[in-house]
């Protein structure tokens, strides 16, 4: 273990240190993929001497992608994603017992994470590992001077992909990015599974409510919406899905799903859970026919999905009803409940995804940031998907852990699908 004092850190509280530990260990438990490379990073230190920053949620299962970051050599700074996101415990733990520098409370102030934002600059990283983009662009805006540096940088949201994409087309993306959202070791399973799983256990833990019975209001019907959906369904849930894609909404209502506008989704629903990476998808028109006692939550990465601006005009006040849950009382005598501050509810009232999940998406950002580094001044400053075998045995490796074998295509089909002259 390293003295804390050698390490830089902006955390709650250190005595919290030895509890994150454990749940760090159980974590990992579920984690044999991320484990299975970790191990190869200690031997081959394909990371040596490269400086780091990693935003993302301070999470048991992020401890772990850390902890493989750190054994592959790089010189990494942990910060937050998201203000509500952090574990505090986790947090103590990669400080004290594994020598990480760590900046991130959970319930930090807007002007604590922009601040950390800016510390984890000043390590003048030559990799990024982003999570909606908050620390590239921070950079490319008001610390141009360290883009000569940069490697590349990875993404995992949805969120942090449309805003590299929009410095693409600005001309402001200069550097590699590998789109690790959309690795399908990655979304098919972390979106879906992971968000699915875990958005509601946000819901039950903040509310405690029974959801069989209730209509639930899912905007948005991407990878992460579909996940929300299907578990809502399985819990016994009316599903209504609202979109704007129209192939997506053919698909929600082909899976069975109830499809229509959000102004007409807004006077049924009981709870809304949005999942979209965009703005106002709840807005105020949808907030003035709400019946008096809806939820609604975000799942996305911002929480700009709620105008809550809007709504807080509409109050007389707001008040506390128990810890993440939040009634906004309407001038026209209606309350509104808010879960989370209407930030990823996910992790504001629950842990996030299952270890098991974010191995296969932990895996990815492994493995990318060490095919930036290997591939370093050979790509191009575009944005990139990591390679289809890489994605692939992820897959063989989670498959295996899980006592799963699958067939192999013989030389024979082989043949087959590589041959236009051999047909009916």
């Amino acid at each position: 273990m390293e003295s804390t004092k050698e390490i830089r850190s902006d955390i709650k509280d250190i005595s919290l240190a030895d509890e994150g530990k454990k749940r760090i260990e159980w974590a990992e438990r579920e984690m044999p993929v991320l484990r299975q490379i970790r191990q190869r990073f200690e031997q081959e230190k394909p990371l040596q001497g490269v400086r780091m920053v990693a935003c993302a949620h301070v999470t048991t299962e992020t401890a772990n992608l850390a902890r493989t970051l750190k054994a592959g050599g790089a010189d990494a700074v942990l910060i937050a994603s998201n203000p509500l996101s952090t574990q505090d415990d986790v947090a103590a733990a990669l400080v004290k017992h594994y020598g990480i520098s760590v900046y991130a409370i959970k319930g930090e102030a807007i002007e604590t994470y922009v601040k950390h934002v800016l510390i984890a600059l000043d390590h003048k990283p030559q990799l990024i590992i982003d999570d909606g983009s908050d620390v590239v662009a921070t950079m490319i805006s008001e610390k141009p001077e360290l883009i000569k540096d940069i490697i590349g940088t990875t993404e995992e949201t949805t969120t942090g992909i449309t805003r590299l994409r929009a410095m693409l087309r600005d001309g402001k993306l200069t550097f590699p990015a590998i789109a690790v959202n959309d690795a399908q070791t990655k979304h098919f399973f972390d979106n879906r599974y992971g968000t699915g799983q875990s958005t509601l256990d946000g819901v039950i833990r903040a509310t405690n409510v029974l959801l069989a019975g209730r209509t639930v209001v899912v905007v948005g019907y991407g990878w992460c919406g579909k996940g929300v959906a299907l578990r809502a369904r399985g819990m016994g849930s009316n599903v209504i899905v609202t979109e704007i894609n129209p192939i997506k909404a053919l698909e929600a209502s082909m899976d069975g799903f109830r499809v229509m506008p959000m102004a007409k989704a807004a006077p049924l629903g009981d709870i809304f859970i949005t999942v979209t990476g965009s703005r106002h998808v709840v807005d105020k028109e949808h907030f003035d026919v709400m019946k008096s006692g809806a939820m609604v939550c975000n799942s996305g990465h911002f929480d700009l999905e709620l105008n809550l601006t809007a709504l807080r005009e509409m109050s007389k006040d707001v008040r506390t009803l128990r810890p993440f849950v939040e009634e906004y009382q309407l001038n026209d005598g209606r309350g509104i409940i808010v879960l989370g501050e209407g930030r990823l509810i996910n992790l504001a009232a629950a842990e996030g995804h299952p270890a098991s999940v974010m191995d296969m998406s932990f895996a990815n950002q492994a493995l990318s940031v060490e095919y930036l580094v290997k591939n370093k001044g050979k790509l191009e400053a575009k944005i990139h998907l990591l390679p289809e075998e890489v994605d692939s045995e992820i897959a063989h490796l989670k498959l295996s852990s899980m006592g799963i074998i699958i067939d192999e295509v013989t030389p024979e089909q082989l043949e087959y699908m590589n041959s236009w002259q051999t047909g009916t």
